[in-house]
């Protein structure tokens, strides 16, 4: 190609860029005026039943109108054209026995020669014309023509001069060519549609019925005669009737949405308030109800809604109750507990401590009794940490901290057990700052709880612990590749005592309460504790804490489904498989091959505002139209790049 084709391309593709957003911006300054309208349009049911209305009998008025004037203007036309049929078959009837029946006075007239003749008949022709139009009472015209359908301004035929006209009624322009044509063509009557024209300026022409015959003069010559019926009155009628009809259906249409805004106003009301009152119940208001009077359809509705409420109160009430006394039992026992543990512990101790002078059998006892007396000791400590959360006791102590120093302190402490199980534990992100402002003890005990979980599932491979920060949100997460998670078991790693293989034993002494108290912890600080697994291919958990104390969070800048999962590879895979590469290996195929390098800070996603942290575990739609997939199963690029926010309900791992 040349290159000033290619230039010429890549300037036509940079105008149809640049095209693009304007004409967006278009579309958008011609929306907003019309947003507020819209939404009106769709939040007001009234509104729409109203217009619908308005629409459908504006729609019937119309159709009535055309129908109605249709027939009043067929039926005063047919009456005009009978009415002028009978006059004018009339008037040619007289006008045909005038020209039979000469008087004396032109019989002696015509005894002089042919120019008295043609004299005499351009007379009797101007006195026909007269005396027929004089017993229409300005009913209606006389119009004569010569024969033949040529210029009437001519000689129009043989013994008449000129065209006859009464009412100062145009002939030349007033008779339609073609009816006049028709008249030279036959012997009977023919009408048509015409407006007459007059020769006084101070006349308007005049819509009317023309009707036509061809007729014979005294002498025997042909002529047209015409008739000429105005149409004034049928059109002043038709006029009357059109307003009337207009004026009708105008008031029959605001009559009928003013029906309709009363009648949809009697059952929109009651749903308004029910809707109000459903709002306060939510808000926590379960004495609200509902209003009812009379014995309708909406009264029993209102009945049946107040039963509900009260069956809703009675029942939350109970729940909290049970709640309550079994928060306060948990509590009690858990205090009650303490003074025979620390008993129990100290002749434990002493048996311990003494232990080398018992038989090896008896040691061992010693031993597991010891162990097991420091795992009761931390369910204990678990116990009363989730009494303190279920009460609503639990405290922030919020202060800037650097995330790397609670990650190093992590990693230390869980360094022996990575050794014993054969795991690395390799920290990214950690060359910049992750500043935020949070409870260092409880970030710690979170991560703590993650780390180790994260060694003692990874079956032996590397476990890699992730620091990122962007916007105003920091993330740290933990990724293993072990076992993994099942589908659907993201949604449940958080409940509390859950384990994802039963049969499993706890090397670690875990009491199952860990994830639990981890994802309080996080929504103490208005963060979210999120997991991610795929069976074989490890898992990865992700904690999001705001930058700043009390800010809502938008985003997380990690990725909740990590860049080496399968589903990644996969579309990895395909991209080099299409440039003849190979995919990269997948560093939990093997025992200890090294982390393929990333980079070090991710980008953040998009800011999310339904991403609001929740109870339970639920997926929160994105913006148009977007919908968050489980948050243990695989996600396409767009869940990559962007993750909803899901909050799962407590729980341990």
């Amino acid at each position: 190609m040349p290159p000033g084709t290619a230039r010429r391309g890549g300037r036509r593709f940079l105008i149809g860029a640049t095209g693009r957003p304007v004409l967006r911006l278009f579309v958008r300054w011609v929306r907003r005026p019309l947003l507020p309208a819209i939404r009106l349009w769709r939040r007001n049911l009234q509104l729409r039943v109203v217009a619908g209305t308005m629409l459908m009998s504006l729609a019937v008025v119309l159709m009535l109108g055309f129908v109605v004037i249709g027939q009043v203007k067929n039926g005063l036309l047919d009456a005009k054209e009978d009415a002028a049929q009978s006059q004018a078959s009339g008037g040619f009837a007289v006008a045909q026995e005038k020209a039979n029946t000469p008087s004396p006075t032109d019989a002696q007239d015509n005894a002089g020669g042919d120019a008295s003749a043609g004299r005499n008949v351009s007379g009797w022709m101007s006195d026909l014309v007269e005396q027929l139009a004089s017993s229409g009472q300005n009913a209606y015209d006389v119009v004569a023509l010569g024969a033949g359908s040529g210029d009437a301004a001519g000689d129009l035929g043989n013994g008449v001069r000129g065209p006859r006209a009464s009412g100062g009624v145009n002939p030349t322009t007033s008779i339609p060519q073609n009816l006049r044509t028709l008249v030279d063509g036959g012997t009977g009557m023919y009408q048509a549609f015409t407006t007459i024209d007059y020769t006084a300026g101070d006349k308007r022409p005049e819509p009317a019925l023309v009707i036509g015959k061809r007729l014979t003069d005294i002498n025997g010559e042909p002529y047209h005669l015409y008739y000429l019926f105005p149409l004034t009155q049928e059109e002043e009628s038709l006029t009357l009737v059109k307003g009337t009809l207009l004026t009708a259906g105008v008031f029959v249409v605001i009559l009928l949405c003013a029906i309709a805004w009363l009648l949809v106003r009697q059952v929109v009301t009651p749903v308004r308030m029910a809707a109000g009152i459903v709002e306060r119940l939510s808000a926590g208001k379960l004495q609200e109800r509902m209003k009812v009077t009379g014995e309708d359809d909406i009264a029993r509705l209102g009945e049946a809604f107040n039963k509900m409420a009260q069956s809703l109160q009675l029942k939350i009430q109970q729940l909290e109750d049970l709640s309550r006394m079994q928060r306060r039992f948990v509590s009690d026992v858990s205090h009650e507990l303490r003074t025979p543990l620390t008993t129990v512990r100290m002749a434990a101790d002493v048996i311990h401590d003494a232990r080398v002078d018992f038989d090896p059998v008896t040691a061992r006892s010693a031993e597991l009794l010891a162990s097991q007396l420091d795992r009761f000791e931390t369910l204990l400590a678990d116990l009363l940490e989730i009494s303190r959360f279920d009460a609503g006791a639990a405290a922030l102590e919020a202060e800037p901290i650097d995330l790397r120093d609670v990650v190093r302190r992590v990693i230390d402490g869980a360094e022996p057990l990575a050794e014993r199980k054969g795991s690395r534990i390799r920290v990214l992100g950690d060359t910049q700052p992750v500043i935020a402002e949070a409870d260092a003890r409880r970030v710690e005990r979170v991560l703590r709880n993650l780390v180790v979980n994260a060694v003692e599932h990874g079956e032996g491979r590397d476990v890699v612990v992730r620091l990122a920060s962007a916007g105003g949100a920091v993330a740290v997460a933990v990724r293993d590749y072990g076992v993994g998670l099942k589908p659907g078991e993201a949604t449940r790693v958080f409940n509390r005592f859950w384990r994802a293989d039963p049969a499993r034993a706890r090397t670690t002494g875990g009491t199952g309460l860990g994830l639990s108290i981890a994802v309080e912890d996080a929504r103490l600080h208005g963060g979210w504790l999120q997991a991610w697994g795929e069976p074989g291919g490890g898992s990865q958990f992700r904690l999001t804490l705001p930058r700043t104390a009390d800010e809502p969070l938008r985003g997380s800048p990690i990725p909740l489904e990590p860049e080496d999962s399968r589903a990644a590879r996969a579309r990895a895979g395909a991209g080099a498989g299409a440039d003849g590469g190979m995919p990269a290996q997948y560093p939990g195929e093997r025992e200890r091959d090294p982390i393929p390098p990333r980079t070090l800070v991710a980008t953040a996603v998009p800011a999310d505002p339904t991403a609001l942290p929740g109870s339970g575990a639920r997926v929160v739609a994105r913006p148009g139209g977007e919908s968050a997939g489980p948050a243990g199963g695989a996600r396409t690029t767009d869940d990559r790049d962007r993750d909803t926010d899901r909050e799962d309900g407590a729980g341990g791992r």
